[in-house]
């Protein structure tokens, strides 16, 4: 099977986006999309920083440069720019999804780990971080826009999972080990403050070495004739 099949679940979620407020009281585009990225970058910085319900407009502005008075020329409020944040980083479709990568049976599973946590803990670890310290702040659609997002991940690395194993596919073993990959991925991150000074790549080897024994303890691996 090739690297892009599979992910019909996370394929049709992919296409769902959390919805940011249309303002049009701006006419100039390059502008616009200037002062948002300042505003976004400003605020993500704040969000991490000192956490959404402690972060004020007025600390956005002051932070971003943007005049208070005409911030909303830009952005509704807060949670228009936690959308337009968690748009880019968490639905951003900048890292090759896990059931994509295991689909290929030319990689070793020690591969197939490696190169997903790397490219996670990469580009996704600020993303990561906010929606950790921003779900009980999200609007209950969001929440559940992410959830599904979540679930449809799970379920398509699960299939992916039963596949190469060649298992049952109401196998429940499947959905747990899948759930434990994506946990894997999306907090290993928040504890590299335990490991300061390790060089990223021994922790994603090492992290993907634990994973790829786990996959193999359960169901074998036939890139390797296991």
């Amino acid at each position: 099977m090739s690297s892009g099949e599979g992910s019909k679940h996370l394929d049709a979620v992919q296409k769902v986006y959390l919805q940011e407020a249309e303002i049009s009281s701006v006419q100039n585009a390059d502008l616009v999309t200037a002062r948002r990225e300042q505003i976004c970058d400003a605020a993500l910085e704040l969000f991490l920083e000192k956490g959404f319900a402690s972060t004020t407009i007025r600390d956005i502005c002051a932070r971003s440069g943007v005049n208070q008075a005409s911030i909303y020329d830009y952005i509704a409020n807060k949670n228009d720019i936690l959308r337009r944040l968690l748009n880019q980083l968490w639905f951003g479709q900048d890292v090759q999804p896990l059931p994509r990568l295991l689909a290929d049976e030319s990689l070793s599973l020690e591969e197939v780990c490696a190169q997903y946590f790397r490219q996670t803990w990469r580009i996704k670890r600020k993303g990561t971080l906010l929606v950790y310290r921003s779900v009980p702040h999200l609007l209950d659609e969001d929440r559940k826009a992410m959830r599904a997002r979540d679930m449809a991940l799970i379920q398509d690395l699960a299939e992916q999972l039963r596949k190469r194993s060649g298992r049952e596919v109401d196998d429940a073993e499947m959905d747990i080990l899948a759930n434990v990959l994506i946990f894997l991925a999306a907090f290993g991150p928040m504890r590299d403050w335990l490991i300061k000074g390790v060089p990223e790549e021994t922790v994603v080897r090492t992290v993907a070495a634990g994973a790829a024994a786990m996959i193999r303890e359960l169901i074998g691996d036939p890139a390797r004739g296991a």
